[in-house]
């Protein structure tokens, strides 16, 4: 169901997360949301923060909002993003966290990598009971935010898949029946969101296509059973809201985790059959290599692709986002094509001013192919020189 890219030709939007503020100094741990925002202090540096991200995107001129994912906290490598969904749903024990390995797959850096320090700060809950959505309230933080904008807020979470392979199991006998178990908890949270009006609802990262490089999710699922679990997951959700699927290379610290590019076109077919209103690609950061196959093979959805790259502090120039913007108009109709970042912009590497140039940056690229295709523009007050403290002369 389309709602907020509805009758909108080149919407623009970013991933999700955004650059932490330094006065934002709560951390949410293992309360609940609701139980956090009793506290004054939380409560008022929680709301002021998703109220300068949304005031940021609006002035920058983004059709579609996020709340920069203001719930996670402020963790090595952005590994909240994976941690909260197990600090705060039932079966975990929440009170012994210990060093987790990734349970298929794994990528490993050397003491002297950044990302060594990613790895030693991946401490997770431990399975000890039937998984259930426990206190996730997507809901509450949804609305949160919903209520300061009237622009359409997405609301993003990772995949079931990440999770099942981020703990350690003393429950299920079999990953699968973790990771299914997991996928249930995730899809009742999400049905009570979709049932709440979120208007875009963000599963972010199957891991489809990092299949050809690293192989099967616990050595027995392929593409076609993750899309199974995709579809699982998302079962429903298209009936009453607008659900995007979002795909990309990885940015803990803004830092690449492969050696080379890597490309989707192996996984483009798998992914063509995941029951999603709209699919983000990674572009940006690859040079766009994948825009023609993409073009080709997702033939029935939306596809968001990314013109910002989340991993460099270099601002990129309005010209180049539009030039990326025509390259993907060669391949993909106007109609289908949504302008994103490649990923997001708050996983520890990143200063909110850079992070706010790069959505304005954003907007005024989309704004170059509107005119060009006699579309009207977006209001950037962001970049507008009549409010500029620099005069000439």
């Amino acid at each position: 169901m389309y709602n907020a890219t509805r009758d909108i030709i080149l919407p623009t939007t970013i991933t999700g997360s955004l650059p932490r503020p330094k006065w934002f100094t709560q951390n949410l741990g293992p309360r609940s949301f609701l139980e956090a925002m009793m506290e004054s202090a939380y409560r008022e540096q929680y709301t002021d923060t998703v109220s300068a991200y949304l005031r940021e995107q609006e002035t920058a001129g983004l059709d579609i909002c996020t709340d920069g994912d203001a719930h996670y906290d402020e963790q090595i490598g952005g590994q909240s993003w994976t941690s909260y969904p197990l600090f705060h749903m039932d079966g975990f024990d929440r009170h012994n966290p210990e060093l987790s390995r990734m349970q298929t797959g794994g990528v490993g850096w050397p003491m002297g990598h950044i990302l060594h320090d990613y790895l030693e700060a991946r401490v997770m809950p431990r399975i000890t009971g039937p998984v259930g959505r426990g206190d996730l309230q997507y809901v509450e933080m949804w609305k949160t935010a919903q209520r300061l904008t009237a622009k359409p807020v997405k609301f993003g979470t990772i995949v079931p898949d990440l999770l099942a392979m981020a703990v350690q199991d003393d429950f299920y006998p079999d990953p699968v029946e973790r990771l299914m178990a997991l996928s249930a908890a995730i899809h009742e949270e999400l049905t009570a969101l979709a049932d709440a009006g979120c208007p875009v609802i963000q599963i972010e990262e199957p891991p489809l296509h990092l299949i050809p490089g690293r192989g099967p999710v616990f050595d027995k699922l392929g593409m076609p059973e993750l899309v199974e679990v995709f579809n699982e997951t998302a079962k429903g959700l298209r009936d009453k809201t607008e659900v995007w699927c979002h795909t990309c290379w990885g940015n803990p610290s803004q830092q690449g985790v492969f050696s080379e590019v890597h490309s989707y076109q192996p996984a483009l077919e798998h992914m063509n059959q995941l029951d999603a209103d709209v699919i983000t690609f990674e572009s940006c950061s690859t040079g766009h290599i994948d825009i023609e196959a993409i073009g080709k093979t997702i033939t029935d959805k939306k596809i968001a692709i990314g013109v910002i790259n989340h991993r460099t502090l270099q601002v990129e120039r309005p010209e180049d986002v539009a030039d990326g913007i025509r390259t993907a108009l060669k391949h993909i109709p106007a109609e289908r094509l949504v302008i994103s970042t490649d990923c997001g912009m708050g996983r520890e590497g990143m200063s909110r001013r850079h992070a706010r140039y790069k959505v304005v940056a954003l907007v005024q690229g989309t704004n170059i192919v509107r005119k060009e295709l006699g579309l009207p523009e977006a209001e950037c007050l962001a970049a507008d020189g009549r409010y500029s403290l620099v005069t000439e002369g």
